[in-house]
């Protein structure tokens, strides 16, 4: 009995064709494909230096915002200090004002009376003729 070899179909054809190509490596792109991939290359590159550049604008910004809140942070405390020393003062003007009340009222003869006495007695000398 002799084997016959059955035909090989088209579509047979096609994948092993493909497999042959894809085995030796096929380095051939289309001049579209190849224009697309060079421009998707360009837009890599623009957008890597693009987002470098953003980088460095976030680190000068977070910078800038440690500062901030640092001066913030010294603001805050000198405000606090400076509360309660007004604080402090005010207690101190109001227990002097409440001595103050409560001390005897001094007249005005008597005020006089004590700033003339603590002033030196002055004497005209006498006239000549």
């Amino acid at each position: 009995m002799v084997m016959r070899r059955k035909p090989m179909s088209p579509l047979g054809m096609v994948l092993g064709f493909g497999l042959l190509l894809s085995a030796t490596g096929c380095d051939y792109w289309p001049p579209a494909l190849q224009a697309e991939i060079e421009q998707l290359r360009s837009d890599t590159q623009t957008l890597t230096v693009e987002k470098t550049q953003l980088q460095i604008q976030v680190n000068d910004l977070s910078k800038a915002k440690q500062e901030m809140q640092a001066q913030l942070d010294e603001l805050s405390r000198i405000n606090r200090e400076k509360t309660s020393m007004i604080t402090s003062l005010q207690r101190q003007l109001d227990a002097l004002r409440a001595k103050a009340a409560k001390a005897p009222a001094k007249t005005p003869a008597k005020a006089s009376k004590k700033s003339a006495a603590k002033q030196p007695v002055k004497t005209k000398p006498p006239k000549k003729r």
